[in-house]
């Protein structure tokens, strides 16, 4: 949710959903001091891989409406986000977005995996897919993967 919210920043601030990729490096980096210029260019390439991003002839426009997205008052995110979440990773964050525990969520992912003898990627989409998380885009890159 974090990545999200690192993301949304930005754009909230300009109110719209497009923003040159400059003005949002120079928005997270120098305005609000969350990166540096470099970190902020690294939250772009894992934003864009993880669907938040679309990038195109230096123009960034948001994947979902930032406007939505509420920033508690001195938030700033953690250099973790920076690092690219496996097709898993990203599975699991949407069940538990959508409500699961994660602990949950692990316990019945790796119980579907030994019974179907599947990978843990396609036991999280089913997973997420009995409980109704739209993960279609995910399912895809899993497949992929494989």
């Amino acid at each position: 949710m974090s990545l999200r919210m690192a993301v949304a920043a930005p754009f909230r601030e300009e109110g719209g959903t497009e923003l040159g990729e400059s003005a949002f490096v120079v928005a997270l980096s120098l305005d609000r001091d969350w990166f540096s210029p470099d970190q902020a260019k690294r939250l772009v390439d894992v934003a864009a891989s993880e669907g938040l991003l679309e990038r195109a002839d230096g123009t960034l426009t948001a994947r979902f409406d930032p406007q939505t997205v509420g920033i508690p008052e001195g938030f700033k995110p953690d250099e973790s986000i920076l690092m690219e979440r496996s097709t898993f990773e990203r599975v699991l964050g949407a069940v538990v977005e959508s409500g699961d525990e994660k602990q949950t969520a692990v316990a019945g992912i790796n119980g579907l995996q030994s019974e179907l003898a599947v990978t843990v990627e396609a036991a999280a989409v089913l997973y997420a897919h009995r409980r109704g998380v739209d993960v279609q885009e995910l399912a895809n890159t899993a497949r992929r993967e494989l």
